[in-house]
């Protein structure tokens, strides 16, 4: 497949507006301001892009709710605050391929009516902040971005906020909060940023991959776009690796690419000779699949069918000698820690899974536990403000549906894994 989001990246100056414009950059804006927004908004539903967040809404869909709404200004947020641990995806694109994101964005913006925009930039990208904030001034510069973009009377002012690192704030409405001054933490929905987002006003929230998905359906069409990966969820997705594979790292690939293909095609297999044991398919919030359930399509619908998720795309394999007690519990140590308080199953729930869940690991766990777990874990699900609670929860629930038996053993006496010091790969 020819590459749309990585394109050019290996070109040591691929960040430089110069280096883009020479392989077409800008030229799909140009085209979309010669269009009605309206007639955007058609080509994006007509491309079947979904949000490659996460959730996978259709974005045509969210972009058409917000720009009916009357009130103005509206805003449009990237949302870049790539926090889930195994997701690395989007920093390709920020660090190398900048201007692919801005032009995402201003079009993005023309079609909603949006004037004002921010790129929301996690807190441990430093590097990213400088390279974003240059291009910006690239952009401004050659009239791409500011009042009269290219003479054709559209505004838009683009700025990057960068977070202090909190998970929360990778959801939406969390990342609205901190980024008007509050602390990160959810609202309740609905109402819905599409109608009451930044500062009560109409707001269109999407992540890096999936804004930069929009210069590549403007310049080939909405119908070539939706011929790329699965019929239902259409387009390249990128997809990062880590764990025991010989070459771990981001792979742009067609949605719906066999996970299988993945992890022994691109990324070489497993490394040292070892078996597979298991894999965490879309980041460290989505269900555990054991070694003889990857032969399912990388895309939102199939994932769901398979038992596990898509979410981020971050695939974290591991190897036949890693405990996975011991990965449960580095999780939910992770969930405990970036619970933001603000619900009561989540906030407490998280921590009793981490103190049972840590007293099987170290030896002193009594035979109830499995089934205290499973309770615990089913007073958190669905009963939170955002999916931060049901993360913890339905990882808990999967770790012990497929590997049950090593909760046992550690129950029973110990854990034979121990003696090879192997803990989730990082």
């Amino acid at each position: 497949m020819e590459r749309v989001l990585l394109k050019n990246i290996d070109n040591r100056n691929s960040a430089d507006i110069s280096e883009y414009e020479k392989i077409g950059g800008y030229s799909s804006l140009r085209k979309a301001l010669g269009i009605q927004p309206k007639d955007i908004i058609e080509e994006v539903k007509k491309s079947g892009l979904r949000g490659r967040g996460g959730a996978g809404f259709p974005t045509g869909m969210k972009w058409a709710f917000a720009a009916a709404d009357p009130k103005f200004p509206k805003y449009l947020l990237c949302n870049a605050d790539e926090g889930e641990p195994g997701t690395f995806k989007d920093r390709p694109i920020l660090e190398k391929n900048p201007h692919l994101l801005i032009e995402g964005m201003v079009i993005s913006a023309y079609a909603l009516g949006a004037e004002y925009s921010y790129i929301y930039l996690r807190g441990e990208y430093p590097s990213a902040k400088d390279i974003l904030n240059k291009a910006i001034s690239q952009a401004v510069k050659k009239g791409y971005l500011g009042n009269n973009i290219l003479g054709k009377g559209f505004k838009l002012h683009l700025s990057v906020h960068q977070g202090a690192g909190a998970y929360i704030c990778g959801e939406e409405t969390a990342l609205i909060e901190s980024l008007e001054g509050f602390r990160g933490q959810p609202r309740i929905k609905p109402p819905f940023p599409v109608n009451v987002g930044a500062w009560n006003m109409p707001t269109v929230i999407n992540n890096v991959e999936t804004l930069s998905n929009i210069p590549y359906i403007l310049q080939a069409g909405g119908d070539v776009y939706s011929k790329i990966g699965s019929k239902d969820c259409p387009g390249p997705k990128l997809y990062c690796i880590s764990g025991h594979v010989k070459r771990p790292g981001v792979y742009e690939l067609p949605m719906g690419t066999i996970l299988r293909e993945i992890i022994y095609t691109h990324a070489g297999g497993i490394k040292g000779g070892k078996k597979l044991k298991a894999v965490i398919p879309g980041g460290i919030s989505t269900p555990v699949l054991p070694a003889d359930q990857i032969d399912c399509p990388m895309d939102f619908i199939s994932m769901s069918k398979s038992g596990s998720m898509l979410g981020s795309g971050a695939i974290i394999v591991m190897d036949e000698s890693v405990c996975m007690v011991k990965v449960l519990y580095r999780a939910m140590k992770f969930f405990e820690h970036e619970s933001c308080g603000k619900c009561t199953p989540c906030r407490e729930g998280t921590g009793w899974l981490s103190s049972i869940i840590g007293r099987i690991e170290n030896g002193k766990g009594k035979k109830e536990d499995i089934e205290l777990l499973s309770d615990v874990a089913g007073n958190i699900s669905g009963k939170t403000f955002c999916p931060l609670g049901d993360g913890a929860a339905t990882v808990s629930m999967s770790m012990i549906k497929h590997f049950r038996d090593e909760f046992e053993e550690h129950i029973k006496g110990g854990c034979k894994y121990k003696i090879l010091h192997n803990v989730i790969p990082a």
